[in-house]
C-alpha cells in the first residue's frame, strides 16, 4: 500500500467520484446505485446542498463500520472489497465502493473513531479512495492514514475545486500538521519516510523548546526523546513539537501482528529481526472464542480458518523473533486481555507504552504515557524502537468532592464523555489528565476505567499521577523494589499549561447510561426514555472485567440472592474475567459461587463480546444489551442495541430484566 516513489508529485488530481456519507442512508444507497449521467447529476445536487448547509453528514463513523471485526481477518488488498460494509442501516454492500469509481469520501465529525485498526484506512485506499474529507478526524485513524499514504483533510473548500478538475497542490494536505507528518505525507507513507530517514536523506527537525513548566506527559516525552544515536532526552517539549521517542514497551495482538509482520518484512526483508525483543510482547486475546459465535454465513466464507490463521501466524512470528506470547490458557480462554496484562505485569510509571489497540491508554493509570498505534507504526517500532509523536495538548479534569457509594468510575467517565467539549470533537488528540483528592480513595482498577475510556473522547491517552496506591499495587503484585519503582514517578508542574481545565463535582454524579451508537451518548439513568427491557447483560472486557468490577457484580448479585432473586427470566447475564489473575481473585473471594447461584454464565478471559467475537455479542438487531464494556458503536458487538453502564447497573438490570438504578431493585 505504500508508494514506491521517493516523494509524491507536487500536485494531485482526483479523477474519480465523490461519495458523500450522509445521515440519511438512503442517499448513500442512491449514490452507490447511480450509473451513467445520473451519477454526476446526483453528485452535483449533493455538493450544492452541502454548500447551502442542508446536507447533514454522517458523524462518528467508527472503524468498526469501516471494517467490521470479521473483515479484519484479511490484511491485504481484499479489504477494499468490504469497505463500509459495517455501516449503520447496512447502507453499503461488498464491492460497491470499489467498483463505484470513488476517489474522495466526505463525512462529518469524528471520522474513524473507535479502534486503532489500520485495516480501516487500508480498506478505503484499497477500494480506490485517495482522499478523506471530514469535519474532524480522529487521531489514530488520521495517523494511520498518513502512514499508508491516504490523504485526509478537514477543508470542505476542496470539494468544489476537485469537482472542477483542478489539480490540488500537495501543500493543501501538509499545512497545519507537524514537520514530521508533513514529510510522511510528502513521501507517501511512513515506510518511505523512514527509508529516507535511516539513509540520512531526511531528518526530523531539531527540538529547540527551552525550559518551561510541563505536564506529566510532556516530561515523559522529553526524557524519551530521540536526539541522535546514543543520545536520548531533551530539556523540554511543548504541545506541537514533533519528534521520535523511544518506547519502553511495545505490544500487539493476533488481530494485528500478522499485518505488522507482513509490513515489517516487506520493508526490511524476510530475515529482518525485531530490536530488543525483551521489550516486545504479543497476545492471543481477541479471537479466542470466535468459533462459539461466528455466523454460518461467515463460516461458509472460510473466515474461521482465516481468523485461526492469524493466531498461527502470530505464534510463528513470536517464536522466530523470541517474543513473549501471552497465549491461550489450559483452563480455557486466554492468559489475559492485553490491557489487563500490561497493567498487571508490564508497564511502569514514567514509561512510554505503545500497543496496536486503541485501549492501550488504560496503562496510563500507572503514570506512564501509553497510547495506541497502527500496524505500520508498530512494524517500524519493532526495528527502530522509537515512535513518532506530536506532543499533545493536555486537558485536566479535577474531580472535586466524593464519589457516591452507588457510583462507579464508569459513571464518572460517561458523564465526562457526554459533555459538549467531548461531543464537539474537542477531545481529539488530547491527553486527559485526571486529578482530585478523592482519587486517593479509588482502587487502581477504578482509576483504570478513566484512563481506558479516554480514547472514547478521541483522546491520545488518559493519565493519573502515581501515588502510594500505585506504588502499593506494583510492589504487591510484582514483588518489585519500591524505591526502584518510585524512580519513575513523574508529576505535572503546578504551573503547567493546559488546553482546558474542568472541575467535576462528584457529589452531583449519579448512575449514567450511554444510549446505543456512541459512548458520548451518556444520560443520567433516571432520564432514559421509557422502560428499556433487556435481553442480555454483559459484565466483562478490559474495562468491565477487572477485580474491582468483580467486587461490584458480586455486591449486587449477593444482595439479590439474599432477597430471593436471581437473573430475570429471559435475560442472559454474562460475566467475563479480564485475566486469569482476575478469575483467581474471584474464586478466592467466593464470587464464582455467587455468580453461578445468581444465574450468570461465566466466561474465561478474552476480548470476546466487546468486538463481536465471543459470548455476549448480540445475534440479531432486536437484541437489547446493557454492557460494562467501553464502546457501543453500531455493529461493534453485533447487530443489536447496546447500552453502556457501570458494573452495578449491569448486574442490577440483569436481576430486574430492564435497565435500572441499582437502588431501585429491592
Amino acid at each position: 500500500m505504500t508508494s514506491t516513489n521517493e516523494k509524491r508529485p507536487d500536485h494531485i488530481k482526483f479523477s474519480g467520484r465523490i461519495l458523500f456519507l450522509t445521515d440519511d442512508t438512503t442517499l448513500i444507497r442512491q449514490q452507490l446505485e447511480a450509473t451513467g449521467e445520473a451519477a454526476p447529476a446526483l453528485e452535483a445536487e449533493l455538493a450544492a446542498r452541502l454548500s447551502r448547509g442542508d446536507l447533514p453528514l454522517m458523524s462518528n463513523i467508527s472503524t468498526d463500520e469501516i471494517t467490521p471485526g470479521w473483515v479484519c481477518f484479511y490484511y491485504d488488498e481484499t479489504l477494499g472489497q468490504y469497505v463500509y460494509v459495517g455501516m449503520r442501516d447496512s447502507a453499503v454492500k461488498k464491492d460497491e465502493v470499489k467498483t463505484g469509481g470513488f476517489a474522495v469520501v466526505v463525512s462529518g465529525l469524528s471520522k474513524g473513531c473507535g479502534s486503532s485498526r489500520e485495516t480501516a484506512p487500508y480498506a478505503e485506499k484499497a477500494a480506490g479512495i485517495q482522499l478523506v474529507i471530514a469535519q474532524s478526524i480522529e487521531k489514530i485513524y488520521g495517523q494511520n492514514s498518513q502512514n499508508i499514504g491516504l490523504l485526509t483533510s478537514t477543508d470542505f473548500g476542496l470539494i468544489e475545486r476537485i469537482r472542477r478538475g483542478e489539480e490540488i497542490p500537495l501543500s493543501e494536505f501538509t499545512k497545519g500538521i507537524d514537520p514530521i507528518s508533513q514529510e510522511i505525507v510528502s513521501h507517501g507513507g511512513l515506510f518511505n519516510y523512514n527509508k529516507a530517514r535511516l539513509s540520512g536523506k531526511v531528518s526530523p527537525p531539531p527540538l529547540e523548546t527551552g525550559a518551561r513548566p510541563m505536564t506529566i506527559v510532556e516530561k515523559i516525552i522529553a526524557r524519551h526523546a530521540f536526539v541522535t544515536a546514543g543520545k536520548i532526552g531533551v530539556e523540554a517539549v511543548k504541545p506541537g513539537d514533533a519528534l521520535f521517542a523511544l518506547a519502553d514497551v511495545r505490544f500487539s495482538h493476533e488481530y494485528v501482528t500478522p499485518m505488522a509482520e507482513s509490513l515489517f518484512k516487506q520493508a526490511l526483508g524476510a530475515d529482518a529481526r525485531v530490536t530488543d525483543p525483551e521489550s516486545v510482547f504479543a497476545f492471543r486475546d481477541h479471537l479466542t472464542f470466535l468459533g462459539r459465535v461466528m455466523s454460518p454465513k461467515h463460516r461458509e466464507m472460510g473466515l474461521l480458518e482465516k481468523a485461526e490463521g492469524l493466531a498461527t501466524t502470530q505464534q510463528s512470528f513470536t517464536t522466530q523473533q523470541k517474543i513473549r506470547l501471552y497465549g491461550e490458557n489450559p483452563e480455557g480462554g486466554s492468559e489475559a486481555i492485553c490491557h489487563n496484562a500490561v497493567v498487571e505485569d508490564l508497564a511502569l510509571p514514567g514509561q512510554i507504552v505503545i500497543g496496536t489497540d486503541s485501549h492501550t491508554c488504560m496503562a496510563g493509570v500507572l503514570g506512564c504515557f501509553a497510547f495506541g498505534v497502527g500496524s505500520t507504526d508498530m512494524a517500524n517500532a519493532w526495528y527502530t524502537k522509537d515512535i513518532r509523536i506530536r506532543v499533545p495538548e493536555t486537558v485536566r479534569y479535577v474531580l472535586k468532592g466524593k464519589k457516591r457509594a452507588d457510583v462507579a468510575a464508569k459513571d464518572v467517565m460517561l458523564y465526562i464523555l457526554a459533555s459538549e467539549y467531548m461531543k464537539s470533537s474537542k477531545g481529539i488528540g488530547k491527553v486527559l489528565e485526571f486529578a482530585g483528592d478523592d482519587l486517593k480513595n479509588w482502587s487502581l482498577d477504578e482509576r483504570a476505567t478513566l484512563t481506558n475510556m479516554a480514547v472514547e473522547a478521541g483522546g491520545t491517552t488518559g493519565i493519573i499521577e502515581p501515588d502510594d496506591v500505585t506504588l502499593e499495587y506494583i510492589v504487591r503484585t510484582r514483588g518489585l523494589d519500591a524505591e526502584e519503582v518510585r524512580k519513575g514517578f513523574t508529576f505535572s508542574d503546578p504551573d503547567a499549561e493546559y488546553a482546558a481545565v474542568f472541575e467535576i463535582d462528584l457529589d452531583e454524579i449519579g448512575p449514567m447510561v450511554a444510549t446505543p451508537g456512541d459512548p458520548r451518548n451518556g444520560v443520567p439513568i433516571d432520564e432514559l426514555e421509557g422502560e428499556v427491557r433487556i435481553d442480555a447483560a454483559y459484565g466483562g472486557s478490559c474495562t468491565g472485567g477487572k477485580m474491582a468490577d468483580m467486587d461490584m457484580y458480586a455486591s449486587v448479585l449477593e444482595n439479590a440472592l439474599a432477597n430471593g432473586k436471581r437473573v430475570a427470566e429471559g435475560v442472559h447475564l454474562y460475566i467475563q474475567f479480564g485475566s486469569q489473575k482476575i478469575k483467581q481473585y474471584a474464586r478466592q473471594r467466593g464470587y464464582i459461587d455467587i455468580f453461578e447461584r445468581a444465574g450468570a454464565e461465566l466466561i474465561d478471559p478474552s476480548c470476546g463480546a466487546c468486538i463481536n467475537a465471543g459470548p455476549g455479542a448480540s445475534a440479531s438487531a432486536e437484541t437489547v444489551t446493557v454492557s460494562a464494556q467501553n464502546r457501543n458503536f453500531p455493529g461493534r458487538s453485533g447487530p443489536g442495541k447496546l447500552y453502556l453502564a457501570s458494573p452495578y447497573v449491569v448486574a442490577a438490570s440483569a436481576i430486574a430484566g430492564k435497565i435500572v438504578d441499582p437502588k431501585k431493585i429491592f
